[in-house]
């Protein structure tokens, strides 16, 4: 009995040794990361933590599924590009302004600023009057009726040179356009300044706009040039010119 109890406790000593280096060589559960199905990639993306693997699908794998996720993928990619392109925007073109300075036309009602370099005497404003003409100091009476603003500038040199001063320099610019006129079916008929840029409609407008009985698409504007008035029947878009007169008709019906 002693002897049986003597080698049993080795025994048990040993059994207990094993069990314990069973305990210390088992690890933890450790977490990995699983990879992603095609769905989720597409809705959430690639993770951070994680590396693309990449897998060559069997063949039947691409039968079965192939159709359906390469249409979600191709109505994946087109949401994509149509809430992320940039947006285009269309500017349409503005006008070009009417220039008037360089070829237009002097009339009676124009007002005009003479400036001769060096000579506050006659540096002024001057009006054409109902003859086509302007006076001044020293030179008196210049016609001014269908001259460009620079060919006024050169008569009135050549009037000062003659005489009067050895080398002047002028020059001719528009301080205030003669007026134009508008008559007929609108609120406030009558005489009024021109502005640069002008057309037929704004200058109903500027006159209160058509009256109740107007006729509101087309009007008479009477243009006078170097040959004469001109009339024409012309759409509400049509450029004024300082001078036209506009006419707005009544409609009948």
């Amino acid at each position: 009995m002693r002897v049986a109890r003597a080698f049993q406790l080795p025994i048990i000593a040993a059994l207990t040794a094993l069990a314990l280096s069973g305990c210390m060589q088992t690890t933890a559960p450790m977490a990995t990361a699983q990879p992603q199905s095609e769905l989720d990639y597409m809705a959430y993306g690639q993770p951070y933590y994680s590396a693309p693997i990449a897998a060559v699908p069997s063949r039947s794998a691409v039968a079965d599924s192939g159709g359906a996720i390469s249409a979600l993928r191709e109505s994946f990619a087109a949401s994509s590009r149509r809430n992320y392109a940039p947006a285009q925007e269309a500017y349409a073109a503005a006008p070009m302004p009417v220039a008037y300075d360089v070829a237009y036309k002097l009339d009676a009602g124009d007002k005009l600023r003479v400036v001769v370099y060096g000579q506050e005497g006659l540096t002024n404003s001057y009006a054409i009057d109902a003859g086509g003409s302007i006076t001044m100091p020293l030179i008196g009476s210049v016609p001014a009726r269908g001259r460009t603003p620079a060919g006024l500038a050169a008569e009135i040199s050549a009037k000062l040179r003659n005489g009067y001063i050895r080398d002047p320099s002028v020059a001719v610019e528009i301080e205030t356009y003669r007026p134009f006129f508008i008559l007929g079916e609108v609120a406030a008929p009558g005489q009024y300044p021109y502005v640069p840029n002008m057309s037929v409609e704004s200058a109903v407008a500027i006159a209160g706009g058509f009256s109740p009985r107007a006729l509101r698409d087309r009007v008479t504007l009477t243009h006078n040039n170097s040959s004469g008035p001109s009339r024409a029947v012309v759409p509400l878009g049509t450029p004024l010119s300082p001078g036209d007169t506009v006419l707005v008709g009544e409609r009948w019906f």
